[in-house]
């Protein structure tokens, strides 16, 4: 326990210029709690709440999010306070739903991997008469429409297109459908659209329109990842009995004599609760861990399809040690920061909502949750290859015709956005550090 002053950890602390380094806090911050040192950490969560502001520069408005995700991940280890404070939604809403589409405006990301899905698509797809895609998570009908747009002047005349769209908001799928019908009446276009509105997790690919003699390809933006959570895992997880102890506390959560604190009894509990388990992201058994990817994987063999584009985070947030994953995800999330920092105006409205829905719930649930929870299980291109390869697929080289567009693209947003080739796919990054990768795969054997 502590001696002294209660506040002595923070003045040990390295200062600069009579202020603390909010990064340097943040991760003392996150080392007590995953030590159990709650006392300290709500110490430096309040200090940090005083220096740190999503308004601020773009270490302060990473430094806030993070710390936030610190007090949710000490709140969880109490089950009923958690629930009690927790206003998170079982699924989207229509604010969610326009957050992610100020991340597609304000970032080169998304246009960056369709602009690349696209094209590989147009150049897998020639002379093809019948084209099928499936689009794991249909969400912007430019990409599409942009399709369209490209396989209309196609030498010989269009294919006939149909594409299956998942989401799990029947209304986004609606909007796809009138815009992309819409684009294809215009063009006198032979077209298709089937809804299917589930979340990816739950579609049952065995139900889905794929005929014989379609060519077909799968998109999957930013996806793959969710499927990878797993209920096995007993990190940081409360025993009922410590949870029941540390309830009946909470109607005397002050010193009283010589009895506990409330926080020392919850240092105490969470000490106790901490069951280390093997770190999925460096086991090499986790290629194959998750059921729902190998559901996801048997699914994509069965239907062998002519191509299919993965565009996945660059980053390795699938493991079981929390400061790892801490110091993971600062290092990718302040490049997101600071390119929004960089090329959006701090007054923006949009960039306020952007961070703190959207990348603040991300980082909340890599730093907070365990177990099927935790759906930002990141992992690295490499990664990828290895699970994609072992499930039968092979990689496709992307075009060189996609490439100079997305150098152009990129260079419209900032000339700190760039690209590299690896394997024979496509990093995105900002200045030197790569950000997501997009690759391409057709069914090998």
């Amino acid at each position: 326990m502590d001696s002294g002053s209660p506040y002595q950890w923070l003045m040990n602390l390295r200062w600069d210029n009579q202020v603390l380094n909010p990064m340097a806090l943040l991760i003392d911050c996150a080392k007590c709690v995953a030590s159990g040192s709650i006392k300290n950490a709500d110490i430096g969560l309040e200090y940090i709440s005083q220096i740190s502001t999503p308004d601020g520069d773009a270490a302060q408005r990473m430094v806030t999010y993070f710390s936030e995700a610190l007090g949710y991940r000490i709140v969880k280890n109490l089950p009923g306070v958690y629930k009690a404070l927790n206003t998170s939604k079982s699924s989207l809403s229509s604010e969610d739903i326009l957050v992610q589409k100020h991340f597609y405006e304000l970032c080169p990301f998304l246009k960056f991997a369709y602009l690349i899905t696209n094209q590989a698509i147009v150049e897998a797809m020639e002379g093809e008469k019948m084209v099928h895609i499936i689009d794991l998570h249909c969400f912007e009908p430019s990409q599409w429409i942009n399709l369209l747009q490209t396989l209309k002047k196609r030498h010989g005349g269009p294919p006939h297109l149909k594409i299956t769209g998942i989401h799990e908001k029947k209304e986004v799928l609606e909007q796809m459908n009138f815009h992309l019908r819409t684009e294809a009446s215009n063009l006198d276009f032979p077209f298709q659209f089937y809804q299917v509105v589930s979340k990816l997790e739950d579609v049952d690919f065995d139900r889905l329109k794929v005929k014989t003699g379609e060519a077909l390809a799968i998109t999957c933006v930013l996806q793959l990842h969710s499927l990878l959570a797993t209920d096995d895992e007993m990190v940081g997880r409360i025993s009922p009995a410590a949870a029941a102890t540390s309830m009946n506390l909470l109607h005397r959560a002050v010193h009283i004599g010589g009895q506990r604190t409330f926080a020392e009894w919850l240092e105490r509990d969470m000490m106790n609760a901490y069951i280390p388990s093997p770190d999925s992201a460096l086991s090499p058994l986790s290629l194959s861990a998750s059921p729902k990817m190998g559901i996801f994987l048997n699914a994509m063999r069965r239907f062998k399809p002519k191509l299919m584009l993965v565009t996945e985070q660059e980053s390795n947030l699938n493991g079981s040690n929390l400061m790892e994953r801490i110091d993971r995800a600062l290092y990718f999330y302040s490049a997101l920061f600071d390119c929004l920092d960089s090329t959006v105006p701090r007054t923006s409205i949009q960039r306020l909502k952007l961070e703190s829905m959207l990348l603040g719930e991300q980082i909340k649930n890599i730093i907070a949750c365990e177990g099927v929870e935790r759906k930002e299980r990141h992992e690295k291109l490499d990664k990828w290859i290895q699970r994609l390869q072992m499930a039968g697929f092979v990689n496709v080289p992307l075009s060189y015709n996609g490439r100079t567009a997305a150098k152009n693209l990129l260079e419209e947003y900032s000339p700190k956005y760039k690209f590299r080739e690896e394997k024979d796919s496509l990093l995105v990054c900002w200045s030197d550090r790569p950000l997501f990768a997009v690759s391409a795969w057709s069914f090998g054997r």
